[in-house]
């Protein structure tokens, strides 16, 4: 039996905006399938009962059974009399499973390919080896010289930084979740920007942790962008929630860049309270048009209380999402914590990993001057190619990065997010990056991918956007994750 069970309430609000002018029970399944597809419907959840499903959305038990069946015939949903319906996926028993098949294009992973360099740093890192071969290969702080690697670098952007406030972990969701399990405690209120990363929102919520949400717009015609800060210091002073997780520079999705002067007001209203806020910087160095503007995060935090400011980072968008070493900047106080909590679910990073990334930190800068370079062409063509093809969409803009948070103009996201698939194009809807399922109006659009994906992706997405209104969304069972 499910461990998960979704109320038909719970199922309600994920739906959103779901009914279209065909009929009740294919919309239904379409947008169920769609849920599922994109991890808002946990597979292996237990979905409502149909007559209870049928109450709380207005529609007859046939209605709904209907559904159920049709996502039972594709794959979607495992009916076991007397246990209810359970979400699942076709072919495949947990998420993780779901490979993108041949000849279809995945753009719900937001990464640039590996940088050309690495096999060759790869290589040399490997004759760095036997040195540590004398010992147990277990540390959950990381090799020192890495510490250290990653301390030098704080420290030329402009944040001092030593060795003792470093932890090396197996990337950035890693230290993600990590922080969430040693900070949260059940039902404790954490601050978390609306839209943003999914998978770091669904890790602090298995942490315990209520979700308060403040908005973040992209650089769109006619809207303000950025925070609402007004509603961010009042979420910190009225809510004290005990952890706040941001991302200050080219925030996932929109793309938008936190001003200095807004994140010292931030980090002073959080001293004022004592909430620890998260600062996730993957995406931070990958500048576009500005490079070195802004500092780390950190470095604006209230010189009374510099513990409460914790930074995540990685090479993981830099130089390749294979190498699984990330990092959390904090006071040494809680590095020591998490270090102690870290064993109850591992023993450390790797080792030959962290003597790749050691290395590979010292030519960064020229890692990034080459990323900058591909990303630059990327976003001009995906913006030009936009405008282009989708004249009524609106196309923010971006100084750096990796997406595009795009503004469709109307409540279909999901709908196009079904039809891309029946044309080999993976991507995810724009409520996967709302806490409630909101952002039907947007779409996610990543602009690290290579020259001869783009023309393809837009022809896709075209022929997609043509047949929306027209064709029910057929269904392809393919799965896209978001990175």
């Amino acid at each position: 039996m499910s461990s998960n069970q979704l109320t038909a309430r719970g199922l309600e609000s994920l739906l959103g905006d779901w009914r279209t002018a065909g009929s009740a029970y294919r919309a239904l399944a379409d947008r169920i399938r769609l849920l599922t597809l994109d991890g808002r419907i946990p597979t292996d959840s237990r979905l409502p009962a149909e007559r209870d499903l049928g109450i709380r959305l207005g529609l007859s038990r046939t209605t709904v059974t209907a559904a159920y069946r049709q996502l039972r015939e594709a794959g979607y949903v495992h009916s076991v009399q007397g246990s209810g319906s359970v979400a699942r996926l076709p072919g495949v028993t947990v998420v993780a499973d779901a490979a993108v098949p041949a000849g279809v294009l995945d753009l719900g992973q937001a990464v640039l390919p590996a940088w050309p360099g690495l096999a060759e740093v790869a290589a040399l890192a490997a004759a760095d080896l036997p040195a540590h071969l004398t010992g147990s290969g277990f540390d959950p702080v990381g090799l020192p010289e890495l510490r250290r690697a990653i301390a030098d670098r704080y420290r030329a952007r402009g944040l001092p930084t030593e060795p003792e406030q470093i932890m090396v972990t197996v990337g950035a969701q890693h230290a993600i979740a990590l922080l969430a399990r040693v900070l949260i405690s059940r039902g404790d209120r954490v601050l978390v920007e609306t839209p943003t990363y999914p998978h770091a929102y669904e890790a602090l919520r298995a942490a315990g942790g209520r979700l308060m949400p403040v908005s973040v717009t992209a650089a769109l015609p006619g809207a303000d962008a950025g925070w609402d800060e007004s509603a961010l210091l009042q979420t910190i002073q009225r809510s004290n929630p005990v952890l706040g997780y941001l991302m200050p520079d080219f925030q996932n999705p929109t793309g938008q860049t936190m001003p200095v002067a807004q994140r010292e007001r931030v980090l002073a209203a959080a001293a004022r309270q004592g909430t620890v806020l998260i600062s996730d910087e993957t995406i931070g160095e990958l500048d576009i048009d500005r490079p070195g503007e802004f500092g780390p995060f950190a470095a604006s935090a209230d010189p009374d209380r510099p513990d409460l400011a914790v930074t995540v980072g990685s090479v993981g968008k830099t130089v390749w999402g294979g190498l699984r070493v990330g990092w959390i900047r904090a006071d040494p106080g809680l590095i020591r914590k998490l270090a102690a909590a870290r064993l109850a679910n591992d023993l450390g990073t790797p080792v030959l990993e962290q003597l790749i990334v050691t290395r590979l930190l010292r030519e960064l800068p020229e890692i990034l001057e080459s990323r900058r370079t591909l990303l630059r062409a990327g976003r001009d063509r995906l913006v030009t190619g936009l405008s282009t093809r989708f004249p009524d969409w609106q196309v923010p803009h971006v100084d750096g990065g990796v997406t595009l948070w795009v503004n469709l103009g109307r409540p279909v996201s999901s709908q196009l997010a079904l039809a891309a698939r029946t044309q080999g194009l993976l991507l995810p809807a724009g409520p996967r990056f709302g806490i409630d399922g909101a952002f039907e109006r947007f779409l996610r659009i990543p602009f690290c991918s290579g020259p001869d994906e783009m023309p393809r992706a837009l022809d896709a997405l075209g022929l997609a956007w043509e047949s929306l209104l027209r064709h029910p969304m057929p269904d392809t069972g393919y799965l896209a994750d978001v990175v």
